[in-house]
């Protein structure tokens, strides 16, 4: 049966030398006496390489010893019972057939030429920027050329420690896979992937060839946001702490912090202890309203926030005043506590009509008054929330004193 297709050009080698054998071979020839040897049986050879190949015979009467090969060939010499060739540009795996001739009888010898090259791309594909804990990592080496491919092995390598290895297989490139589980002690490890071509077997060595390592890091971020701490409230123009963590990050010190008021970046100071990471700032509002804080926390790509609100409110006063704060006995003295907006007083335990009104005390001055301390309480709800100021004034009573009279002396009479 003829091929159905097309032979590579090794297969059409071997099918024109059967073609040759069956043409030329004489009835009662496969017991022929003597054999023609072809010498080096079935040689190693690199890529684009040469040889020497010799066609010998004991025949004493051998004539028309020839190589057959569409590789380029060169008559190097010959002589009684041989001849040898020179090939050059060995490119690909080829059969060689010597052939001739004793007593009128056709001799044929072959040898097979494996050819070895070495791989001209050994690489590691690109690894992730960040690779989470516990979680699958895929390694690929992609490996271009290479032969003889039965030969040639992939190894894939965690520093020096083995991982894997396979055939390296038929595929051009052939790209071979290991996966293993990322852990914490891959944080900074070198991967990387190496090629062995074997031809120990055939007398020659092992060779290998390595990738460029690539560094990997790995990554553990909680499910949990951040525990931000704030006051729920602040006074307007007043500093106040913001406290930010977040407890099981790897590697911590690695992670990026934001603290933000509002559209306000706050300078943050961030302190990573083992798994933990601990951001803190200070930030001030200038009007009252309601601010957002926000705490971003970033590593590998991913983020947990927490967003939390403080109500900046401004409590202004009390203010206590005194119109005559050193009176004298019998005057009528005037005492005023005021306040901001909002903001309800209470003097000496009279409330002001309303919030953000001031309250007033009048009364006349007595000796007992003396030292009168007065008190004004002011109050402002925020949040429901009841906040409590007081201010005090100490009253100075001046006793009027009364002129002395002159007393009548009784002078004796002339």
């Amino acid at each position: 049966m003829m091929p159905s297709g097309p032979l590579p050009r090794a297969c059409w080698t071997s099918f024109i030398s059967l073609l040759l054998v069956c043409c030329l071979l004489p009835p009662g020839t496969q017991g022929q006496e003597f054999q023609l040897r072809v010498e080096p049986q079935n040689p190693v050879v690199p890529a684009g390489g040469s040889l020497l190949v010799n066609c010998s015979t004991d025949c004493p009467s051998a004539e028309l010893i020839s190589l057959e090969t569409s590789l380029l060939k060169e008559s190097v010499g010959s002589g009684l019972g041989w001849a040898a060739f020179q090939l050059s540009n060995v490119t690909g795996d080829i059969q060689l057939l010597c052939s001739g001739f004793c007593n009128g009888s056709q001799m044929i010898g072959f040898s097979n030429i494996t050819v070895y090259r070495f791989p001209e791309r050994v690489e590691l594909a690109p690894l992730p920027l960040w690779q989470p804990v516990g979680e699958n990592l895929t390694l690929r080496c992609m490996v271009s050329s290479g032969a003889p491919r039965d030969h040639l092995t992939v190894v894939l390598l965690r520093e020096e420690e083995e991982l894997g290895r396979q055939p390296a297989g038929d595929g051009e490139p052939a790209e071979v896979t290991v996966t293993v589980l990322a852990s914490r002690d891959d944080h900074g490890a070198s991967f990387s992937c190496r090629t062995e071509l074997d031809l120990r077997s055939q007398g020659l060595g092992l060779f290998q060839n390595s990738s460029a390592p690539r560094k990997l890091r790995t990554f553990a971020m909680p499910t949990t946001p951040p525990r931000l701490v704030v006051p729920r409230f602040s006074e307007v123009e007043t500093s106040w702490p913001v406290d930010c963590t977040l407890d099981g990050l790897f590697p911590a010190s690695e992670a990026q912090v934001q603290l933000a008021l509002g559209d306000q970046m706050l300078n943050a100071t961030v302190v990573s202890h083992g798994d933990t990471l601990t951001a803190t700032a200070t930030a001030k509002a200038e009007q009252e309203s309601t601010q957002e804080i926000v705490c971003n926390v970033t590593l590998g790509g991913e983020s947990r926030e927490t967003r939390e609100n403080v109500k900046a409110y401004s409590f202004q006063g009390p203010n206590l005043t005194l119109r005559e704060p050193n009176a004298t006995e019998g005057t009528t003295v005037t005492v005023t506590c005021a306040a901001g907006p909002r903001v309800r007083v209470t003097l000496d335990g009279v409330p002001a009509a309303a919030p953000g009104q001031p309250a007033h005390l009048q009364l006349n001055a007595t000796a007992k008054d003396d030292r009168r301390t007065f008190f004004c309480n002011a109050t402002l709800e925020v949040h429901g929330v009841i906040l409590h100021r007081n201010r005090s004034v100490q009253l100075r009573v001046l006793c009027a004193q009364t002129a002395p009279r002159l007393t009548e002396l009784n002078v004796p009479s002339a």
